[in-house]
């Protein structure tokens, strides 16, 4: 992606803003595959672009073909060099393309594994665990003894370190040591369970003591990470806990 986005900043600066944008589609890389370049898509003219981006983005190949066109007729010099990068243009989208395709069938593969993993259903018992996290936890965890949730949390830089100089102490800050895959993992999951109401009271109240954003995050993230410490110890499923309700004033 990153290649083909160069390599149209070199060329058409204007071109790259619109597809480079929307690159992640695979509308994108099908139409550099057809069309690559320029001058092959002014050639094939809006109509004809417009039909083809709709097979795969039936919502988003009109717009875009328009945003397409219109930064075309912001630039009226060719430059140099312009025919031989449509050849390497091609050559880059059917690329992404396939690897595309090959990291689809390898999640396959993998939510496969993970479904068969003992370990499958006690992790995605627990909010905003899907099978990526499920995977990673897989991979980072079983296998290694903790002693305690901290030791855990430790391991997945979760836990926050005081920066010292000299006589100076600065507050406490996150760790920057640890798995920072399972860190990263464990972060992405607790910023997903913000949907869930036990995750999001809590991350709420982060912010009610003057915590910012990414530090109630990390909270979040280390609170699920004693909770998944104690699923994977005691082998149980998740159990949201027991809402408190305020007592009525006759039952007072």
């Amino acid at each position: 992606s990153n290649r083909i986005r160069g390599l149209l900043t070199q060329i058409h600066p204007a071109l790259e803003r619109v597809i480079g944008r929307h690159l992640d589609h695979p509308v994108m890389a099908a139409l550099l595959e057809k069309y690559p370049g320029p001058a092959a898509l002014k050639k094939a003219g809006q109509t004809r672009v417009a039909t083809f981006m709709r097979k795969y983005a039936p919502r988003g190949g009109n717009p875009w073909a328009a945003e397409i066109f219109e930064a075309l007729s912001e630039q009226t010099v060719v430059v140099a060099g312009t025919d031989a990068a449509g050849v390497v243009l091609r050559q880059l989208a059917i690329q992404l393309a396939q690897l595309r395709t090959a990291r689809g069938e390898v999640f396959e593969q993998v939510e496969a594994l993970v479904a068969d993993h003992p370990l499958h259903d006690l992790l995605t018992s627990m909010p905003a665990v899907g099978v990526r996290t499920a995977a990673r936890i897989i991979t980072e965890v079983t296998g290694k003894q903790f002693e305690t949730a901290g030791h855990l949390a430790s391991y997945a830089g979760l836990t926050p370190v005081t920066w010292r100089s000299g006589t100076s102490i600065r507050g406490d800050h996150p760790s920057r040591r640890g798995n920072k895959v399972l860190k990263r993992a464990l972060f992405l999951s607790a910023f997903a369970a913000l949907r869930d109401p036990v995750s999001r009271a809590y991350y709420d109240r982060k912010r009610a003591e003057k915590k910012r954003h990414n530090q109630a995050l990390i909270a979040l993230a280390r609170r699920r990470c004693d909770v998944l410490f104690a699923m994977l110890r005691d082998g149980t499923f998740y159990s949201p806990p027991a809402i408190q309700k305020t007592p009525t004033a006759a039952a007072a």
